[in-house]
C-alpha cells in the first residue's frame, strides 16, 4: 500500500494504514527533510515503530535519489564549462581581478567535486557489484568458510607439532614461561600529542573506506527492543533493499565461548583487549632478531580473522539479521560479529544500536560511529535523560580503589626496573590518586578494608571542585590520566590472572613478590555474608576500568555535578560516587553533530520551550468505547482514597483497596493487574489481606499471583499467569481469570503486554512518588530551582518529583492497550489524580476518555456497563494472536 500524504511523499506500508499513522510518516518526512530536533508522542498499540521505519527508509529513500541526481549533475558540469568557456583577459571590476582567473578557480572547484562524486560512485558500485555477487552465488558464499576450515586444520597440524617439540624441550619449558612474563611489561607511554592512536585492522585498511553514505542511527533501551524493531524492518516493504547493521556488547557479541563463560562484561571486555593483543603481538614476532629467546606461543582468539569478519561484513550487509541471526553467523562462519558488525557501518543505511553505544562519547567513538551530517531516532525516550545521567555517572566502592592499589603496587614492585621512568611516574601518579581516595572515605589502603571501621559513617555532597580539593588532587591532570589507564588494562588484567588467583598460591622464591596480592585477593572474597557469583567475579576482575570512569566523571565541569560520599560502617561498604546533575551538555553534542535528531515514545515530558523542527502528539487507534479510564476518589465505604505515605499504611486504606478489588474481581472478566508503588508496599498489604481474609474472598473469583523481585522468574509467573486465564476461559465455572500483583518500575510495568483477556483492567494503587528524602534527588531539585525558571507559578523541583510519578503511572497503565480490537478499563485510586496538575499530565488519548468519580457506586456502574458489553464482543471477536505467551513479545511499552 502507499500512503499519500500532503506533502507529496509516498510511503510503502505492508497494509492499509491508519490516520494518524499516516500523520506521524508525513510529519517524520517534514522534520527529517528540515533537519533540527522533533519529538513524537505516540501511544502503545498504534504501530509506532512500523510508521517510523517506513517514514523515515521513505526519506531516505528520496535523499539518495537526489544525491545521485546531484553527482550526475556535477560528473556534467565540468564539460559544459569547458564548451560555454570563453578566452578573456579583460579585468573584473567588482573583483579586480582578470575573468580569465576567477573562471579558472571556478572551474577547478567544480572539477574538485565532480572528481570527489566520480570517486563515490566508483566506490559505490564497486560495494553494490560485491554485495549482489555474494547475494546470487552461493559458491562465493561459502567459498570463505571452505579456506576458513583448511586454515584451521593447518593451524591444527601446526599445535600438534609444536607439543611434540615442547614435550622434547623438557627442562626449557619453565624458563619460557618466565620469559613469557615479558608481555606484562608496560610498553613506553605516548601521550595523543607525540601519537595519533589509529583504531581498526592493520591489513587492507583502504577497502574498509567507503563512500559517505547517509545514515539513520536508530537506537532504543534493550537489545529486545532492538530485535522486535529489526523484525518489524524485515516484514516492511523495505525490508529486501536496506543495508542494516545490528550493534551490541561484547557479551551479546561475542562467540568465543571461553570468553563467554566468563559471564561478567567487565572480565569479558578485558579477556578480549587481552586476546587482541596477544594476535598482534603474535604478527610481530617474526621481525625480532634470530638472538632473542623464542617466547612460548600465546592464545589468540580464533574468531578474530580479518578475512572472515570482511566476509561476515559483506553478509551483514546483504540482508537486514537481528543480534541473534548475526551471532548464528558469526559461529557458522568462524568471525567476530563484534567487530564484523562494526565494519559493515561505512556502508550501512541503518544502524541499530542501544542508547549507551550512540549516547556515550567515547563508547560512540571507539565504535566508528559518525554522526556528522547523520540522522538518529532515540526510540522509548521517557528513559532518555536517565540513561544520560546514568551512563555519565559513576562510583566505585572502597574494596576497589584498595583491590586496585594493590594490584598496581605489587605490579609496579615486581617490575620497576623494566618500567620506562615515564611509565613510572604515572603509576605512581594512579597510586597517589587511589590513596587519596581511600584516605577521603576514613581509611588506609595498606588495611584490610573489610575490617576497617569508619568512625563517622553517612552521607556528604561536594562540588567537583571542593572534592578535588579534599582530596588534596586539585594540581593533576586529570583530563590526561585516564589515557594512562587504557594502556595499563591490558597489562594489569593479564597480571592478575597470571597472580590473583587464590588458588595459584605458590611457596617458591620466584613467587614471593606477588603472594601479597593472592592473599589480598583472597580477604577481599572472605566477608561475612554470601554474594551473589557474579559480584565474585567482577571482584576478581581488575576494578581500574570503574576508577577510570570515576575520574573522566571528574572532569565534568564543576556545575554540571556533584560528589556523593557515602561512609558507611566499613571503608569496604564505603562508596564515592560522580551525579551527573545536567545531562544536556552531552546530549547537545550528539544534536550539533546530526542533521536531525527525532525523540519518538509513549508519553514524553520534554521541555518544549526547546527549538523544535516538529512537534507531534498522535491519538489512539482504538474507538472511545474500547478504553474506560477512571479516577476513583473513594471507596464502597466513602473512605476516601490517598495513598500518601502518613496514610497509605493505616488499616482502612487497606482494607478500601481490598474491598474495590473484590468488587472488580466479581464484574471484570479475564486477567486483572494491580500495581502498588513499591514491593515493600505490596508485601504489606498482602500481608494484610491474608490477616483479614479478604485474600480468601479475592482467589474464589480470580487466582492470585505475585512479581517475583528476581528477574529469571517473571517469564515463569507470566506463563502461569496466561495459562490460568486461558483455561478459565474455555472450561468456565465460578473461577473467572487471575489476578496479579504487580509493583510500578518492576519487572512488569516496562515492556510486557497484558493484551486481549492477559489485562481487561489496570488497576494503580496510590501514587508512586519518588523517595524524596534521597541525597541524589535532593541535590537535583536543587540545581533545578537554582538553574531552571518557574513554569506557571511552579517550582521546577515539584514539576520534577511530579513528571517522574506520571512516568511511572503511564509505563505501567499503558501496558492493556495493545492494538486496535483491544479494549480495557483503568482505575486510578487516588483522589490526588483529579489535581488539574497531575491530571494534565496523563497521556491526551487517556486524558480525553478519563472519568472522575468522587462515589464508588457511580464507577462501579460504568465498569459493569463496560464488562458486560466487553463480554458480548469477546465471543464474536478473532483472537489477534495465535501466541499462548504475546506479553513476552513487546517492542514499546
Amino acid at each position: 500500500t502507499l500512503a499519500r500524504p500532503t506533502g507529496g511523499a509516498r510511503f510503502p506500508f505492508p497494509f492499509s494504514p491508519y490516520r494518524i499513522q499516516e500523520e506521524f510518516m508525513a510529519a517524520l518526512y517534514r522534520a527529517l527533510e528540515a533537519g533540527g530536533v522533533g519529538i513524537f508522542e505516540s501511544p502503545t498499540g498504534t504501530g509506532k515503530s512500523l510508521s517510523l521505519i517506513c517514514g523515515a527508509l521513505a526519506w531516505l529513500r528520496d535523499c539518495e535519489e537526489r544525491k545521485r541526481q546531484d553527482e550526475a549533475r556535477l560528473l556534467q558540469e565540468p564539460e559544459q564549462r569547458d564548451r560555454e568557456s570563453s578566452p578573456g583577459g579583460a579585468p573584473d571590476p567588482a573583483a579586480g581581478e582578470p575573468a580569465w582567473v576567477a573562471e579558472f578557480v571556478q572551474g577547478k572547484a567544480a572539477r574538485d567535486r565532480a572528481d570527489r562524486a566520480k570517486e563515490e560512485q566508483i566506490k559505490r558500485k564497486k560495494r553494490e557489484e560485491r554485495l549482489e555477487k555474494i547475494r546470487h552465488n552461493v559458491q562465493l558464499k561459502y567459498a570463505s568458510k571452505r579456506k576458513k576450515c583448511e586454515d584451521d586444520e593447518t593451524e591444527r597440524l601446526l599445535q600438534l607439532s609444536k607439543e611434540i617439540l615442547s614435550k622434547e624441550a623438557g627442562s626449557d619449558v619453565l624458563e619460557q614461561l618466565d620469559h613469557n612474563e615479558e608481555e606484562l611489561i608496560l610498553a613506553e607511554y605516548e601521550s595523543d600529542e607525540e601519537k595519533k592512536v589509529g583504531a581498526g585492522l592493520d591489513e587492507d585498511d583502504d577497502d574498509l573506506e567507503e563512500e559517505h553514505v547517509t545514515k539513520i542511527y536508530y537506537c532504543s533501551r534493550t537489545h529486545s527492543q532492538l530485535s522486535q524493531f529489526v523484525h518489524e524492518v524485515q516484514k516492511s516493504p523495505f525490508g529486501k533493499e536496506t543495508r542494516l547493521v545490528s550493534l551490541g556488547s561484547r557479551q551479546s557479541l561475542c562467540v568465543n565461548e571461553e570468553v563467554r563463560r566468563l559471564g561478567a562484561v567487565q572480565l569479558i571486555n578485558d579477556r578480549c583487549m587481552e586476546l587482541q593483543k596477544n594476535k598482534h603481538e603474535k604478527k610481530n614476532e617474526g621481525e625480532e632478531t634470530a638472538g632473542k629467546r623464542r617466547r612460548v606461543s600465546r592464545a589468540v582468539c580464533p574468531f578474530y580473522s580479518y578475512e572472515q569478519m570482511q566476509f561476515l561484513r559483506d553478509e551483514v550487509l546483504v540482508d537486514v539479521k537481528d543480534i541473534e541471526q548475526l551471532v548464528t553467523m558469526g559461529k557458522k562462519t568462524k568471525a567476530c560479529p563484534y567487530y564484523g558488525s562494526r565494519y559493515a557501518i561505512p556502508a550501512a543505511q541503518l544502524v541499530v544500536l542501544p542508547y549507551q553505544m550512540l549516547l556515550h562519547e567515547s563508547t560512540r567513538n571507539a565504535s566508528g560511529i559518525k554522526l556528522k551530517d547523520q540522522v538518529v531516532i532515540i526510540d522509548e525516550a521517557h528513559n532518555l535523560i536517565d540513561t544520560i545521567t546514568c551512563i555519565y555517572s559513576a562510583e566505585v566502592s572502597g574494596s576497589q580503589l584498595c583491590c586496585a592499589y594493590s594490584q598496581l603496587l605489587q605490579y609496579m614492585e615486581r617490575y620497576r626496573k623494566r618500567l620506562k621512568a615515564k611509565n613510572l611516574m604515572y603509576i605512581k601518579q594512579i597510586l597517589y590518586l587511589l590513596e587519596r581516595f581511600v584516605s577521603v572515605l576514613g581509611g588506609n589502603v595498606n588495611q584490610n578494608p573489610n575490617t576497617q571501621s569508619i568512625s563517622q559513617a553517612g552521607t556528604e555532597l561536594e562540588s567537583i571542585n571542593d572534592f578535588l580539593f579534599q582530596s588534596q588532587i586539585d594540581n593533576i591532570n586529570l583530563f590526561k590520566v585516564p589515557l594512562t589507564f587504557s594502556i595499563l588494562l591490558c597489562q594489569l588484567f593479564g597480571f592478575v590472572e597470571r597472580y590473583g588467583a587464590p588458588t595459584a598460591v605458590k611457596t617458591n622464591k620466584e613467587n614471593q613478590k606477588t603472594t601479597g596480592l593472592q592473599n589480598f585477593l583472597l580477604t577481599l572474597q572472605q566477608g561475612p555474608e554470601k554474594e551473589d557469583p557474579e559480584i565474585d567475579q567482577l571482584k576478581m576482575a581488575s576494578p581500574l576500568m570503574h576508577i577510570e570512569g570515576f575520574l573522566s566523571a571528574l572532569t565534568n565541569a564543576n556545575q554540571d555535578g556533584r560528589v556523593i560520599l557515602n561512609r558507611q560502617g566499613t571503608v569496604s561498604q564505603s562508596s564515592l560516587k560522580f551525579l551527573l546533575l545536567n545531562p544536556a551538555v552531552h546530549f547537545a553534542k550528539v544534536v550539533k553533530e546530526c542533521r536531525a535528531v527525532i525523540i519518538a515514545g509513549v508519553w514524553l515530558c520534554l521541555n518544549k520551550a526547546l527549538l523544535l523542527s516538529a512537534c507531534l502528539s498522535t491519538g489512539h487507534v482504538i474507538p472511545p468505547e474500547n478504553i474506560l479510564p477512571i479516577i476513583l476518589c473513594s471507596g464502597p465505604s466513602n473512605q476516601q482514597l490517598e495513598f500518601t505515605y502518613q496514610k497509605r499504611d493505616q488499616p482502612q486504606m487497606m482494607d478500601e483497596a481490598g474491598r474495590i478489588l473484590c468488587n472488580l474481581c466479581n464484574v471484570v472478566p479475564g486477567g486483572v493487574v494491580c500495581f502498588f508503588p513499591s514491593y515493600e508496599y505490596e508485601k504489606q498489604v498482602y500481608t494484610h489481606w491474608e490477616g483479614t481474609g479478604l485474600l480468601t474472598r479475592l482467589a474464589t473469583k480470580k487466582k492470585i499471583f505475585q512479581e517475583p523481585k528476581r528477574a529469571n522468574q517473571v517469564e515463569q509467573v507470566l506463563a502461569e499467569y496466561a495459562k490460568c486465564i486461558k483455561r478459565c476461559s474455555q472450561v468456565g465455572g465460578h473461577m473467572t481469570g487471575a489476578l496479579l500483583f504487580s509493583v510500578v518500575g518492576g519487572k512488569m510495568s516496562e515492556g510486557i503486554n497484558f493484551s486481549d483477556d492477559l489485562g481487561r483492567c489496570v488497576v494503580m494503587v496510590g501514587m508512586p512518588y519518588p523517595n524524596i528524602k534521597s541525597p541524589e534527588l535532593q541535590e537535583k531539585m536543587a540545581w533545578l530551582d537554582k538553574t531552571m525558571p518557574k513554569t506557571a507559578g511552579q517550582a521546577p523541583s515539584r514539576m520534577l518529583i511530579e513528571n517522574l510519578c506520571m512516568k511511572a503511572v503511564n509505563q505501567s497503565i499503558g501496558r492493556a492497550i495493545r492494538h486496535q480490537k483491544d479494549f480495557a478499563s483503568i482505575l486510578l485510586l487516588d483522589h490526588r489524580y483529579a489535581r488539574p496538575a497531575v491530571f494534565n499530565k496523563l497521556p491526551q488519548w487517556i486524558k480525553e476518555r478519563t472519568l472522575i468519580k468522587t462515589g464508588f457506586g457511580q464507577a462501579f456502574a460504568e465498569l459493569r456497563k463496560v464488562s458486560v458489553t466487553s463480554s458480548q464482543c469477546t465471543l464474536h471477536m478473532e483472537t489477534p494472536t495465535k501466541d499462548p505467551f504475546p506479553f513476552m513479545h513487546s517492542s514499546s511499552p
